[in-house]
């Protein structure tokens, strides 16, 4: 099957991370694949020599590479509503006409401008099939979706709690949705900081002073470190004690998911996607959203328990490898063109 993926993109966050994998693990499968979009260096490196890789930073750009990408696919296969307009305009312009899939991120509807909700108008109708990367996404869109839930790659070697150092890894944006302020309320509501604990933060973005000046009048300036944007987030996640993950709107959470195949034990805000990745696995995972004294206690017993975490580790390393693992992403995504075909 010939798939082409577009993404209207110069950036590298978690939606082309999404995109990326997916397209790499279809290419081992057997497929032909391209991919439109996305920040050019780390697009190629996480998708893997044997995907296509085509500029794609504006409409005008994404427009013109799948002129040249559409030409024998068998779907088009579109993430984010700026993608789904190209796409639709491709797919409209070639005889039979290609089905395009789309692959909604986020738990609302399509457009937040007028240009947007206009945009949704004209796309929406020719969407040949939807989907949501979790239940949570596909009861907030616009439109009937098939959930299929993103995969991520199992990590290499288990480390145990023994082996851990005593951080808090934090591993997002640091932009207002993402709430990274309530993760450094938590952290200093657990007590951790005078237990020689650690609280790191890897991202970057519109929020860091403001976040570092909460560190600082938290008296956490010693124990909170800013990492800045990172390209060794699995290494970070090696050897991490805890990860937080304080979004109370997150569609599902790659972080969340990453650790969860490194072994690394996770407290979660109750909401979003988290609920669905993490819930049953331990009392103390999930705590309720933006209640950072809640989150607090959470990393406190999990930090003084080393067997529990390591119990913890294994009940999610094992949920991930069974249901959000690659493989099992491509064969319900695969189901899902061949539906349309």
């Amino acid at each position: 099957m010939n798939v082409v993926h577009v993404v209207v993109s110069d950036a590298f966050a978690g939606v082309e991370a999404h995109v990326a994998r997916l397209a790499r693990t279809q290419a081992e499968r057997g497929h032909r694949v391209s991919l439109v979009g996305g920040d050019v260096a780390r697009v190629r490196e996480a998708a893997g020599p044997d995907v296509t890789h085509l500029p794609g930073a504006t409409l005008l750009e994404a427009a013109s590479s799948l002129a040249r990408a559409r030409r024998d696919a068998d779907v088009l296969h579109a993430h984010m509503t700026a993608a789904e307009l190209v796409a639709v305009g491709a797919a409209s312009v070639r005889r039979p006409r290609v089905p395009v899939v789309a692959t909604r991120h986020f738990a609302r509807h399509r457009g937040t401008s007028a240009a947007g909700r206009t945009a949704a108008r004209i796309v929406a109708p020719r969407i040949a099939a939807q989907i949501a990367i979790s239940r949570y996404v596909a009861n907030a869109v616009d439109g009937p979706s098939v959930v299929v839930h993103s995969g991520v790659d199992a990590a290499a070697g288990e480390r145990g709690a023994a082996d851990r150092e005593p951080v808090v890894l934090m591993a997002q944006r640091l932009e207002a949705e993402k709430r990274a302020d309530l993760g450094i309320e938590a952290f200093a509501a657990s007590g951790l900081a005078a237990h020689g604990w650690r609280l790191e933060i890897a991202g970057d973005g519109a929020l860091r002073r403001e976040l570092e000046s909460l560190a600082a009048r938290s008296g956490l300036v010693e124990h909170v470190h800013f990492l800045g944007a990172r390209r060794d987030v699995g290494t970070l996640m090696a050897r991490a004690g805890l990860l937080l993950a304080p979004c109370p709107a997150e569609g599902l959470g790659l972080s969340v998911l990453e650790a969860m195949a490194a072994g690394l034990p996770v407290v979660a805000a109750d909401a979003g996607g988290h609920a669905e990745t993490l819930g049953g696995l331990d009392a103390a995972v999930l705590y309720a959203p933006r209640d950072p004294a809640a989150a607090g206690r959470s990393l406190a017993e999990l930090a003084a328990s080393p067997a529990r975490r390591d119990r913890l580790a294994r009940a999610a390393r094992d949920r991930q490898r069974r249901h959000y693992a690659p493989e099992v992403q491509v064969r319900a995504t695969d189901a899902i063109y061949r539906s349309v075909l």
